[in-house]
């Protein structure tokens, strides 16, 4: 810690939020960094276990690079099990690594708000990981963030290097004991994606209608560099507001980030992303698909052109199944230099009537046919989602409720 961040952090800490619903902090108590570790997540109960798999986490070592698990505030499991990768936890790496200290905390800023600064005063730990120069990574890494006791808050705070030349994937589930009536979680993840690199982020949620949830994250990208982010939240949360920006430095980045949410009743989810086009030839893509079937949601993308020679595209479309529930678009196109080419799509509104019918005329009932059209929405909004996820994912579409829509 210098002095000067934490100066800065000390002072936002005593700031409201700028935007959103703010959160008091003092109304949680920190959460465990004392809880037992474990030789392997299959010695994790059975409950604990079937959680993970609902956030898309497998608790087996078997076709995976590496596994990690963040319980509360104690890093209780983290192993690798395949070449060219590095993981370990974050306090661990900055004693391994000098160079690391170059790389903490410059994407994200500690005093960007309050929930960055308490993370960053109270040292937040989480996962490092680091595929090698050139590796290609075959499998996934894995990491799962679960709150474990009740009205806990739970800080992390990762870093991810992808080499020259690499290649890797990282899934990473979030996820609440079903014992928890109230938690807050504040994660902090840094990317950096060095030339020619490539990284699929796929980030799986499984939080619970009494948990608040402050993500922030920043990418960091290279000349060639490939960064591939998806995001999947269908159940219940009290509220998110996410909003992770990717900077562009790099001749020919390619950036897309791909969104799937449900807000149900009493859920409010402010949600987004962003990418900085700062070098010639980049792309970009945000693509947002969003559902309330009673709750809030706030889909923001932000596309900003300061090269020539770029070509970005940002689409969020939203469907409103209940009469309670509420859709905001607020699409973003910001360009600085006359040479680019950047266009949005945006749209909120019901299932046409005509769809239903269509679809009924062939056999099903009426929420199958309802089922059917939502489940195609959605799954439009994850291209490019890593195949060993696709069985997950359709299982938790299957079960989102869309009954009496």
């Amino acid at each position: 810690m210098t002095s000067d961040q934490e100066r800065r952090a000390k002072e936002a800490l005593r700031k409201e939020a700028s935007f959103g619903e703010d959160i008091d902090l003092e109304e949680y108590e920190e959460g465990s960094r004392e809880l037992s570790t474990l030789e392997s997540l299959e010695d994790l109960p059975q409950d604990t276990q079937r959680t993970m798999l609902d956030a898309g986490i497998e608790p087996s070592d078997k076709g995976k690079a590496g596994n990690f698990l963040l319980m509360d505030n104690t890093v209780v499991h983290s192993a690798i099990m395949g070449s060219g990768v590095e993981l370990m936890p974050l306090s661990r790496a900055l004693k391994v690594h000098d160079w690391l200290k170059d790389y903490i905390w410059k994407a994200v800023q500690p005093d960007t708000d309050k929930y960055t600064a308490e993370s960053y005063l109270q040292k937040a730990d989480g996962y490092f990981i680091r595929a090698l120069p050139g590796a290609k990574v075959s499998m996934p890494v894995q990491t799962c963030l679960l709150l474990k006791n009740r009205n806990s808050k739970q800080y992390v705070h990762n870093v991810l290097v992808a080499e020259e030349g690499s290649e890797f994937e990282v899934v990473t589930g979030c996820a609440t004991s079903r014992e928890v009536e109230k938690g807050l979680h504040l994660g902090i993840s840094e990317f950096y994606l060095k030339k020619g690199s490539k990284l699929s982020f796929t980030m799986i949620h499984n939080w619970s209608e009494f948990i608040g949830v402050r993500p922030r994250s920043a990418i960091v990208m290279e000349e060639g560099a490939t960064y591939i982010n998806n995001y999947v939240a269908l159940k219940p949360v009290k509220n998110i507001q996410t909003y992770p920006t990717a900077h562009m430095n790099g001749r020919n980045g390619v950036c897309r980030f791909n969104s799937v949410a449900v807000a149900h009743p009493g859920s409010t989810m402010d949600m987004g992303s962003r990418a900085v086009l700062n070098a010639e030839g980049c792309k970009a893509e945000l693509i947002s698909r969003t559902i309330t079937t009673g709750g809030t949601v706030i889909a923001r993308g932000h596309l900003v052109g300061n090269s020539k020679n770029i070509k970005a595209h940002l689409e969020c479309k939203g469907l409103i199944l209940s009469d309670q529930g509420v859709q905001i678009a607020i699409p973003e196109l910001e360009a600085h230099v006359p040479d680019v080419e950047m266009t949005h799509e945006a749209a909120v509104g019901k299932i046409a009537q005509d769809q239903v019918e269509y679809i009924m005329s062939r056999g099903m009932t009426e929420e199958e046919a309802v089922g059917m059209i939502v489940r195609g929405f959605l799954d439009v909004g994850i291209r490019g989602i890593p195949e060993h996820l696709r069985a997950e994912i359709d299982k938790a579409l299957k079960e989102t409720d869309v009954r009496g829509m």
